[in-house]
């Protein structure tokens, strides 16, 4: 019996892990990964696919051959300031290629779809946690771009009974417990990594984009959700939509935000080094607070954090960190 699941941008921090899980679970992972922002390391060589989601004569030839159940949809540009100067290459990779990715499917009959979305898709909530039924008010090209495909795959659905599952991430962060996997982007934009590294002594500091936020302690506050059970939360939805349940939205965060000095406090604790700060101005496109509500997901397909308090999060990242595993 044919277990084969596509899986975008498994090369990537979060794609990996749920390759790794997908593997755990007995499904057949195979990775199509341009390797811009993946690594090989994170993968084994026997599933990957090099190729680029802009050429979709070669995705088609793929399914076609390997006629997946499903696929995941990790691949994608993501770093808020840069898509504030680069919206053009922002919708182009995130929108454009998906839909790329969608006719393939179509033209192959491969019918099961989970999209990587993101708390981007908000903007400025007027509602803290925030719930999947939240106005969708992006303010930045990269949020923009998660919209666009959310509201296309509704219409996908209607037109050609595509079913799927959109899962928008709070911000994800950890590593893989076993030390196999962990977060390296290049360059580094992500706060718990950068944190981190300034603990090693790899940076001087870690910069403070904003002190005078409407927030308890000026900063922005942030929910964070360890990558692995962001992975878990994707096999679920896999499950779901294999045993046929209807398109959903979830949202996936451990419904507790904290500020970015909150942040370093903690890392402190956890490395038990100085951690300096530089305070700078705000960068475009950060809204102020992204808590979750996850309730949905824990509700329709019993999803449950299992490392769901920052100093774990923390413990797991720096463990990684320290290994320098990485290559």
């Amino acid at each position: 019996m044919n277990n084969c699941v596509l899986v975008t941008g498994g090369a990537g921090y979060i794609g990996s892990h749920v390759v790794k899980e997908l593997r755990r679970q007995g499904y057949q992972p195979l990775v199509y990964d341009n390797l811009s922002a993946g690594h090989r390391w994170a993968i084994r060589e026997d599933e990957l696919i090099e190729g680029d989601l802009g050429n979709k004569r070669h995705v088609e030839e793929i399914l076609r051959k390997e006629k997946p159940l499903a696929v995941i949809h990790c691949a994608g540009s993501i770093v808020v300031s840069e898509s504030v100067e680069r919206p053009e290459f922002y919708f182009r990779n995130n929108v454009i290629n998906t839909f790329n990715l969608l006719e393939a499917m179509l033209a192959c009959d491969v019918k099961s779809f989970i999209f990587s979305s993101s708390a981007a898709v908000y903007g400025k909530p007027h509602q803290v946690p925030i719930p999947e039924d939240h106005p969708l008010s992006p303010v930045n090209p990269y949020g923009e771009s998660k919209v666009f495909v959310e509201k296309a795959l509704r219409w996908y659905e209607e037109a050609h009974s595509l079913r799927y599952i959109s899962l928008r991430y709070f911000n994800a962060a950890g590593a893989d417990p076993e030390g196999e996997l962990g977060e390296a982007h290049n360059p580094e934009t992500h706060l718990i990594p950068l944190i981190l590294a300034v603990a090693a002594g790899k940076r001087p500091f870690v910069e403070i984009y904003g002190t005078d936020y409407d927030t308890p302690d000026g900063t922005c506050i942030r929910d964070y959700i360890h990558v692995i059970d962001l992975a878990q939360a994707h096999i679920l939805s896999l499950g779901a939509l294999l045993n046929g349940t209807t398109s959903r939205v979830y949202n996936l965060g451990n419904q507790r935000g904290f500020s970015v000095r909150e942040v370093v406090d903690c890392a402190h604790m956890v490395t038990g080094h100085s951690i300096p700060v530089r305070e700078s101005s705000r960068r475009q496109g950060d809204p102020p607070v992204l808590v979750a509500s996850s309730e949905r997901i824990k509700k329709e397909l019993g999803w449950k954090p299992h490392y769901g308090d920052l100093k774990t999060i923390l413990e797991t990242a720096w463990g990684w960190m320290k290994e320098g595993k990485r290559r």
